[in-house]
């Protein structure tokens, strides 16, 4: 069980880790497209405004997906874990980090734990991303509105 809780432990930490890097790489290239854009124009057009909002979302879900993939490996590595597949261990992957939890394929034996340990991460990370995307509308809408428009 220990061996199985150091290695929910570690993709967790793998996970938080590869979701900061990706965050704050994209906050920082966001910055640099910000002060280009503020050199010519300082108010973001709708396009503007929907192609950060899209790349954002792409970022972020491609973040999730390697994130689903670290998970699914981890759940393959468990002994006796009864995963035919990588396939079948990405499905069983999304499906709990993202916490739909069909139930059709799951885990045997003792590495059953590391799915509600997978949960937990899939949440706290989805809610960073969650966080992250409303900050970055926030900032988009406010950029389109313009310097001079009333705040409230």
């Amino acid at each position: 069980m220990l061996l199985l809780l150091t290695l929910g432990l570690v993709t967790v930490s793998t996970t938080v880790l590869v979701h900061a890097l990706g965050t704050a790489w994209w906050l920082r290239r966001l910055r640099r497209l910000r002060q280009r854009a503020d050199s010519t124009d300082p108010v973001l057009g709708l396009s503007g405004l929907l192609s950060i909002l899209v790349r954002t979302a792409l970022i972020l879900i491609t973040l999730h997906v390697v994130e689903v993939f670290l998970w699914a490996v981890a759940l393959r590595l468990v002994p006796d874990g009864g995963l035919a597949s990588l396939e079948e261990a990405m499905y069983l992957s999304f499906v709990t980090f993202t916490t739909l939890g069909y139930g059709d394929i799951l885990l045997q034996g003792p590495g059953r734990m590391l799915t509600g340990l997978e949960s937990l991460n899939g949440v706290l990370l989805i809610g960073w991303s969650t966080a992250l995307s409303f900050a970055v509308i926030q900032r988009s809408w406010e950029r389109m509105q313009g310097p001079h428009a009333p705040r409230r």
